[in-house]
């Protein structure tokens, strides 16, 4: 009866030490230590629709096909959603991207070297940058229509919205994956409109 006794008060004192510190107990027949990993953040948490644009306004046929195009309030973007394919973005007023964190090259149309004109985010991969052929992510004959600040064109898999702050930014639903850039910065995130956004 004593053995039980002084077992429990012995059980009773480790698990008060186990709650007043980092208190490591190190048997023969212990587990190995576990390793400290850090899971990648995701892109977004779940995205939200306090600010959705009405898509009809967006969409436009091109070669027998729907997509949404807009550009952003400054006319300096041209932007695309191809449905269940691809969402992407260019600079309208040059035949270069222009923006800091863009790589010197990226494959061409013809496969060869050239200066990137365009972020792109496929259905279930991450951004890339890109030198799609003409006309890339630009409505023709445009222009398309603006997507005002802090609005969010969500349509057929894929996000973007405009905010003063941080510039475009768009994501793909199916991956969780998007970017978010301006003329200053680029990162591989998607960054959404606070529910508190004006408009």
């Amino acid at each position: 009866m004593r053995y039980v006794i002084r077992t429990a008060l012995a059980g009773a004192a480790v698990l008060g030490a186990g709650c007043a510190g980092p208190t490591v107990i190190n048997t023969e027949d212990a587990a190995p230590p576990a390793t400290n990993t850090v899971a990648a953040a995701p892109t977004t948490s779940r995205a939200g629709n306090a600010h959705l644009a009405n898509a009809f306004d967006f969409a436009a046929d091109v070669d027998g096909r729907t997509g949404y195009y807009f550009t952003s309030p400054s006319g300096r973007w041209e932007c695309a959603i191809v449905p269940r394919v691809r969402a992407g973005c260019q600079n309208a007023r040059s035949s270069s991207l222009g923006i800091d964190g863009a790589p010197d090259e990226v494959p061409g149309p013809d496969g060869e070297p050239t200066a990137p004109t365009a972020i792109t985010l496929d259905r279930a991969a991450g951004p890339r940058f890109a030198a799609p052929p003409p006309p890339g992510f630009a409505l023709e004959p445009g222009p398309a229509r603006e997507l005002p600040f802090n609005r969010i064109l969500a349509v057929a898999g894929f996000r973007c919205n405009i905010q003063e702050a941080s510039g475009i930014s768009c994501l793909s639903e199916a991956s969780g994956k998007g970017f978010t850039f301006s003329a200053d910065s680029y990162a591989p995130v998607y960054t959404d409109v606070p529910a508190d956004a004006p408009e």
